[in-house]
């Protein structure tokens, strides 16, 4: 599904398994299924659509950056020198295979690229900084945020919006 796509008509039992498999991705089908109040058979046709209607993008593992060294999480502004056509496909071409950059993404506002960065310590992260974000010729200057606790960090959408409450007049 491409980002301009429009939102998948979805019913409350699609709603249901994509809630379910947000939480817990190696869920075998038959659980899956009971706990959509399905069989296994109809359950796993609607998976296979999800999937093939791009609703469903991937499973992956959640992992623990600490656990494997990586444990400073740095958000970088950027800033280009021009926001010209062709500076936008150098930076996003540039940036697209460092691993260390976990989300890169154009915005509107004071800077033009917000990066999240994972990296083991300060000296890795200046290491990176200036031997790679900063070298790249089109980039006008960046701002550096650390990253002192991480309150709340999830990639579980929200699949059921609350009810806002009215007021009576």
């Amino acid at each position: 599904m491409s980002e301009d796509a429009k939102p998948a008509n979805l019913d409350p039992i699609d709603l249901a398994m994509l809630e379910a498999l947000q939480s817990e991705a190696r869920l075998p089908v038959v659980e899956l299924a009971k706990r959509v109040n399905l069989s296994a058979t109809p359950s796993t046709l609607r998976l296979r659509r999800l999937e093939q209607e791009g609703v469903i993008q991937g499973y992956h593992a959640r992992l623990n950056p600490a656990a494997l060294g990586q444990a400073l999480l740095v958000f970088v502004t950027v800033q280009l020198k021009s926001t010209d056509e062709t500076s936008l496909i150098a930076f996003n071409r540039a940036i697209r295979p460092v691993p260390q950059v976990l989300e890169c993404h154009m915005v509107g506002g004071g800077f033009d690229y917000l990066l999240k960065v994972r990296v083991g310590n300060m000296q890795e992260y200046r290491d990176l900084l200036g031997g790679v974000i900063g070298a790249l010729p089109m980039v006008e200057n960046t701002h550096s945020y650390f990253v002192m606790e991480e309150v709340k960090e999830t990639s579980l959408l929200p699949l059921t919006r609350p009810v806002s409450k009215r007021k009576k007049s």
